[in-house]
């Protein structure tokens, strides 16, 4: 099951090449039926995964058998500049966008790996940072190269690129997960008392906080929360 750099973004390589002179680390290595972003030093495996991390469930847990330590390092675009350019690379557009990201936006990566998480050999790094994405026009609207726009676009994705990284997150332990709970909320609190605490936060966009339930159906899959009761359909949780 191996991977092609062919189709790497300039942001994958860029991580990639970090992260393997942080951990003096070979790249592209083949080892036991799987090529691996980089191999440590010390043996250990990280992943550069930009998009889809519970696509890296199976493979994780194969490395994790083997004897291995891995850390999945995933880049979460805070701020992102859009140039976009047409058929005769002409830039035509330079904008920022104006969709802005949060570290409660991984809850949405991390449903497929809940399993995983917590497993002492197993680490999530999260490296908030800013980017620009570059777009080439099209004549006629087209759909996305993966297959999962709702409606075709006059536009593709062509790279990525890294440009800072504001900073860096490291969550291994039920303490690294919880930690993004309010601080405020009851020791018994329902997801309307959750998403009442999050809105509080202004740093927060509306898009986490008008779906609480996300958070503690990752929480409660992970076994860091549990159902205490039920009234009137409106459920209770507390930490385990």
């Amino acid at each position: 099951m191996g991977f092609s750099t062919i189709n790497e973004s300039n942001l994958h390589h860029s991580l990639k090449v970090l992260y393997s002179e942080i951990y003096q680390g070979e790249t592209e290595v083949e080892q036991d039926g799987y090529i691996y972003d980089i191999v440590s030093k010390n043996g250990n495996i990280i992943e550069i995964q930009t998009k889809n991390l519970s696509k890296l469930l199976n493979k994780i847990h194969s490395t994790i058998n083997n004897g291995h330590n891995v850390k999945i390092v995933y880049p979460l675009v805070i701020s992102k500049r859009i140039k976009t350019y047409d058929e005769n690379n002409k830039l035509v557009s330079n904008k920022k966008s104006p969709v802005k990201g949060n570290i409660y936006d991984i809850f949405k990566e991390i449903t497929g790996l809940t399993s995983i998480l917590l497993n002492p050999h197993f680490s999530l790094e999260i490296v908030e940072i800013e980017m620009t994405e570059e777009r080439k026009r099209t004549n006629e609207p087209v759909q996305s190269k993966n297959k999962k726009r709702r409606y075709k676009k006059n536009w593709i994705k062509t790279n990525k690129y890294l440009e800072e990284i504001i900073n860096t997150r490291r969550f291994n332990s039920k303490k690294d997960y919880l930690s993004l709970l309010p601080a405020s909320l009851n020791q018994e609190f329902t997801t309307k008392d959750l998403r009442n605490e999050l809105e509080k936060d202004k740093t927060i966009p509306a898009r986490i906080y008008k779906n609480p339930n996300l958070i503690t159906w990752v929480f409660l899959h992970m076994e860091l929360l549990e159902n205490t009761k039920t009234l009137k359909r409106t459920k209770f949780f507390k930490l385990k």
